[in-house]
């Protein structure tokens, strides 16, 4: 999972990044209204973690710039402010939860996943395609009743897949989700060659269909009409 840490105390910041990115989540953080909006046009993210009070706007702005621009992402509002005019601007402005500060980190990784299984997954823990299955709690791909032995970055990339079934995804685009907004300023991409052909051989070999196919050109697809 991909989250966008809009944060202006540094601290705390820091903080939800070293948590979440223990538990498995690729984080990037910003600490201004105009670094978000930045970041928002560039790249793009799972779930967004956004702070209501920042040092140069008001976080609800960054909800009415998400629906603007048609972002697809999720919203989970951090914020000291308990007012219920917020939570409920919040929630009609698209975010998906609230959760008010000081809060345990256990419980807002919690609320994470859940807003992101919501988002992605239609509720649900496992997200299957004919043999093909991917149980998001245990961190467990099958083919059938067979475990595939994938690496942290080769699970990432099939739930990528799965969720972004029959679309066309950039080598750059994969590399951005995979391993973060840096890669935009790599020269090239070849690395995620060898990535998807690493999936690819560990599907075929536990007995899946070749569902990945390449876009040439451009980059990958899972295509449900193999």
């Amino acid at each position: 999972m991909k989250v966008l840490i809009i944060e202006d105390n540094k601290a705390v910041a820091s903080n939800i990044y070293d948590y979440l990115s223990k538990e498995g989540c690729l984080c990037e953080v910003c600490h201004t209204y105009h670094e978000a909006e930045d970041k928002l046009l560039s790249f793009s993210y799972d779930t967004i973690l956004l702070d209501i009070m920042l040092p140069d706007g008001n976080g609800l702005n960054i909800l009415r710039f998400i629906q603007s621009e048609k972002i697809e992402t999720s919203v989970l509002i951090i914020s000291a402010k308990n007012a219920l005019d917020d939570k409920i601007t919040g929630l009609d402005l698209g975010a998906d939860d609230y959760i008010i500060k000081p809060f345990h980190l256990p419980e807002l990784h919690a609320r994470l996943k859940a807003v992101y299984r919501r988002k992605n997954l239609k509720g649900d823990q496992v997200i299957q395609f004919n043999e093909i299955s991917v149980n998001t709690s245990t961190m467990e791909a099958k083919v059938d009743t067979t475990v595939m032995d994938l690496t942290k970055k080769e699970y990432d990339l099939l739930l990528f897949f799965l969720i972004n079934k029959n679309r066309v995804l950039t080598r750059q685009s994969i590399a951005e989700h995979l391993w973060g907004d840096y890669t935009d300023n790599l020269a090239n991409f070849d690395f995620v060659y060898q990535h998807v052909k690493n999936l690819r051989k560990k599907i075929s070999m536990a007995g899946g269909k070749e569902y990945i196919g390449t876009v040439y050109g451009l980059g990958y697809k899972f295509d449900t009409n193999v």
